[in-house]
């Protein structure tokens, strides 16, 4: 990490915990558990900074940890258990989040409600990310060129554009090169590509896209 410790909060949500071997406390200055990533936290034996949510997907006992915050939500809200834990991390300063538990599990619609968090979360000056399938959003010129290993990368690697265009100044070193190329939402142009080179290069001139590149855990 190239920013400060306390700049990174780790989320933990309810989904598919993918790869926890990668998952290191060390790494953040915050860990939040929303809701069933409790059960998440448990099996990983970390002790969360806070917990939040409304607790309908958890049904388990709270640690009895007077060092743990624990925020309460009301089951009726527009906000997502994850989308309040987001709220709480941009509201105490962190700009880098991870969320690790955000796809998969028994809803679908939080899978997609997660992937929005990510826009949300931008918008807000906060870079988030996706892990376990690595999925984070790229805008413009203000990302710059961005590089991605092949030797810590799986087979695929794909963007797409989230809005109704992106523009693709250039995706260099893959099997499908991209250059001077618009991406559009109603049409998947970037998906299952590969990295050939040692790394994939690309750089966004305009637009917001979405790069889903899974890290190789050698398992």
């Amino acid at each position: 990490m190239n920013t400060k410790k306390s700049d990174w909060a780790a989320i933990i949500a309810g989904g598919d915990l993918t790869a926890p071997e990668c998952f290191s406390p060390e790494d953040y200055g915050t860990i939040i558990a929303a809701d069933r990533g409790l059960e998440h936290v448990k099996k990983l034996g970390i002790t969360p900074d806070i917990i939040m949510g409304d607790f309908d997907s958890y049904t388990g006992s709270l640690p009895d940890n007077g060092n743990i915050e624990v925020i309460r939500s009301r089951p009726e809200k527009d906000d997502t258990d994850t989308m309040l834990a987001v709220r709480t991390a941009l509201d105490r300063g962190i700009r880098h989040i991870d969320l690790w538990g955000g796809m998969g599990g028994r809803r679908f619609d939080h899978t997609l409600a997660n992937l929005q968090t990510l826009l949300f979360a931008r918008e807000h000056g906060c870079e988030m990310r996706i892990m376990g399938s690595d999925i984070i959003l790229l805008q413009g010129a203000e990302d710059g060129e961005r590089a991605y290993e092949r030797a810590a990368a799986e087979k695929y690697f794909s963007i797409f554009s989230v809005h109704e265009k992106a523009e693709i100044e250039y995706l260099r070193g893959t099997k499908y090169p991209l250059e001077d190329t618009v991406l559009t939402n109603g049409f998947p142009l970037g998906v299952s590509n590969e990295i050939l080179d040692d790394e994939a290069l690309l750089k966004v001139r305009s637009g917001v896209v979405m790069v889903i590149w899974r890290r190789n855990t050698g398992k």
